[in-house]
């Protein structure tokens, strides 16, 4: 589906000291940077597997995106999407792709959202009964149907993103790319997002590619990591393993009634409150039931809950190992 071996791109970037001096000198001469986005980046992606690619600022998701969608052609490398080459058969390319960049839209800013969704039916020519039903089922999984009489303008961020993703998905595409589509969102509008993305992988085998730093989103979404730092492809791998890899603490906390508990060998005292204890341990040392044992032997309990490390933290302990 998506092959990609040793693709390169540098950038040429003017710079500049500030000053109205400076200013003048760089109409004459200017210091140039050579920045290089993307490094020997290697990766295959085969149909329906839904991939987070996740990396700090600068790292080079976009670039590697806009080099899939066409958009970039990189300096060296070999790089198939669907057995095309994107940058070179763009128009074929584009036919089987879908784009959401969560600060950039598609649709027409001062007229009706349904007016953008039929003259994009028009530049891919899609057949009128195959947009009918696309349009049909989004509308009513993302619940749009007074939204789509609004010009663009007057949608919140929500409302839009919501609607960008239906003009991404009424041609059918076999890959959609997702650039940050949650950026901004409130809570509800993306759960509304990450259940129709989880929905149109499950019925249409759609091929998902994430770029976010919204770690609930991977979580929610994704099956597969893969981390880019620097440039370079530093991880890849299932959530699964990610989440086995940094399973080493869990934490325990539990309302209870009565007198604070004694805690047994293996168990430390995040912190203490009236009526609330959280404590945290290591599952391999000590199981889950006998903490929870250990704890409801000494006390009325009220409610109880146990958490492992959150994404956040799984990531933010993948950038400290790989100095990214």
């Amino acid at each position: 589906m998506i092959v990609l071996r040793n693709i390169n791109k540098s950038f040429r970037v003017a710079k500049r000291q500030s000053g109205l001096g400076n200013a003048v000198k760089a109409l004459f001469s200017r210091e140039h940077e050579q920045i290089h986005a993307l490094q020997d980046v290697c990766f295959t992606i085969t149909e329906g597997e839904m991939v987070g690619y996740i990396g700090p600022n600068g790292a080079g998701k976009s670039t590697t995106i806009k080099i899939l969608c066409g958009i970039l052609t990189p300096d060296n490398g070999f790089c198939e999407v669907n057995g095309l080459v994107p940058w070179k058969q763009r128009l074929q390319h584009v036919s089987d792709i879908g784009v959401v960049f969560g600060q950039r839209s598609q649709l027409w800013w001062d007229v009706p959202v349904i007016d953008s969704f039929e003259l994009i039916r028009d530049i891919y020519k899609v057949e009128a009964a195959t947009y009918k039903r696309n349009l049909d089922e989004m509308v009513t999984l993302l619940d749009l149907s007074e939204i789509i009489k609004t010009p663009t303008r007057n949608l919140s961020l929500g409302q839009r993103m919501r609607c960008e993703l239906v003009a991404s998905l009424l041609h059918n595409p076999k890959i959609l790319f997702l650039d940050e589509p949650t950026i901004g969102l409130d809570a509800v509008s993306k759960i509304a997002v990450r259940g129709f993305i989880r929905k149109l992988n499950a019925e249409h085998k759609t091929t998902i590619i994430l770029t976010t730093h919204d770690m609930l989103d991977i979580e929610a979404i994704t099956e597969r990591i893969l981390l880019i730092g620097k440039g370079r492809i530093l991880l890849d791998g299932s959530m699964a393993e990610l989440q086995k890899r940094f399973s080493g603490e869990r934490k325990l906390i539990v309302d209870y009634n009565g007198n604070a508990p004694v805690l047994s060998s293996g168990m430390t005292l995040v912190e203490q409150k009236e009526g609330r204890i959280t404590v945290a341990f290591d599952p391999g040392a000590l199981p889950v039931s006998e903490a929870i044992i250990n704890i409801s032997k000494q006390v009325e309990v009220n409610d109880l809950s146990v958490s492992g490390t959150s994404a956040e933290q799984m990531v933010a302990a993948l950038y400290e190992e790989h100095n990214i």
